[in-house]
């Protein structure tokens, strides 16, 4: 019976956050993601509104129109000279350390990192580099980690110098943890007196920057190439952005359609994309700090437990004392908040700019209503 009342209740959960985006479009607030999650047909509608003023013009081959505008709007919110689409973040930071490394044929990067436990060995198998990870099991490797690494590198029979260095931050594999600046800064500054090249796998960099309260480009200062996603939070089908020096950058559009990246027109990515970068540094901060003080006032509540991420961002844990999860997930809906299935006891939530659609004190005032 347990398992008919779960299937039940998860079964019913997309159609009651459908009934309730329909009846409260700008009050639903998804505990789920990076950014607003868009069905096909609320997409399509967007695209619509966005193109509507004839202002997107239409690129070729992923050059020119539309994609020139978003390249050089990122390339200066990121401080970097120049920006390069691309359709996908694997994409993005395999180039990165291909065009940074060289002939230097080894690359450190954490253990934890997407380019190195997701992608397949791309850069292993499409770039002939090879891949040094650090710090398994943690978000941030240390300066005497990379030196170890790199002296290494060196000490064989045959010498094979480390090209680039690669870091994540937040690391997703370590549910939003962030990469130690101090750390950072030490490591980048080694590197460049040594010209190594220094990689920033920033595809959650702007949530990052929203709990650090810290510049995007004090980050970016740190790193010749930078990578931003822009599907995660600003909403887009796919793509990424690649920023850097126009130098390194200038004719990456050749190595893009090389491996297949050259889309004969990127515009309907695109065009989300320049419409939610347009002021969303103040809206994701003012979505952070709604959901804090949202937060607190749950702390407070003896029917709630909440569990933080040491030096997290955007991630956090909730167990719901003597409830059913699967049951006040489906009543949590039906109060205006969207969650995924829970894990056991416990609610894995993420906070995105649909939290600063209500007030605070009314977002914990569902999470209370839930309890039934």
């Amino acid at each position: 019976m347990v398992h008919i009342m779960q299937r039940r209740s998860f079964l019913a959960a997309p159609l009651a956050a459908a009934q309730l985006k329909a009846a409260i479009p700008d009050q639903l607030v998804f505990a789920y993601g990076d950014g607003i999650p868009h069905t096909p047909a609320e997409y399509a509608q967007l695209l619509a509104r966005i193109t509507a003023s004839n202002e997107i013009v239409q690129d070729e081959y992923s050059l020119g129109g539309a994609v020139e505008k978003l390249e050089t709007r990122m390339a200066q919110m990121l401080g970097k000279e120049a920006a390069v689409w691309l359709p996908t973040g694997t994409l993005a930071n395999q180039l990165a350390v291909r065009i940074l490394s060289g002939n230097k044929r080894r690359v450190l990067a954490q253990a934890e990192s997407h380019l190195y436990r997701d992608c397949g060995d791309c850069v292993q198998t499409l770039s002939g580099l090879t891949m040094i990870p650090l710090a398994e099991g943690r978000a941030t490797f240390t300066l005497a980690e990379v030196e170890h690494a790199a002296s290494d590198a060196m000490m064989g029979r045959v010498a094979v110098p480390v090209g680039a260095i690669q870091i994540e931050s937040p690391v997703r594999r370590k549910q939003g943890e962030r990469f130690d600046f101090g750390e950072m800064k030490r490591i980048s500054a080694w590197a460049r007196e040594r010209k190594i090249g220094m990689h920033l796998d920033g595809a959650r960099l702007l949530l990052e920057c929203a709990y650090t309260n810290r510049p995007v480009k004090e980050y970016t200062a740190l790193f010749e190439t930078v990578y931003v996603s822009m599907y995660k939070y600003f909403n887009a089908a796919s793509g990424a952005i690649l920023a850097g020096p126009k130098a390194l950058l200038d004719g990456l559009y050749h190595m893009r359609r090389m491996f297949g990246g050259g889309l004969p027109h990127a515009w309907p990515f695109v065009a989300v994309s320049l419409h939610f970068a347009e002021g969303f540094e103040k809206r994701i901060s003012a979505a952070v700090e709604n959901a804090e003080r949202a937060l607190q006032l749950l702390a407070k509540d003896s029917n709630f437990e909440i569990e933080r991420v040491k030096n997290g961002t955007n991630i956090f844990r909730m167990h719901v004392v003597n409830v059913n999860p699967p049951v006040y997930q489906g009543r949590l809906e039906q109060a205006g908040i969207v969650a995924h299935v829970p894990t056991g006891d416990q609610f894995v939530l993420q906070v995105n700019e649909t939290w600063s659609r209500v007030p605070a004190e009314e977002i914990a005032a569902r999470f209370r209503r839930a309890m039934g």
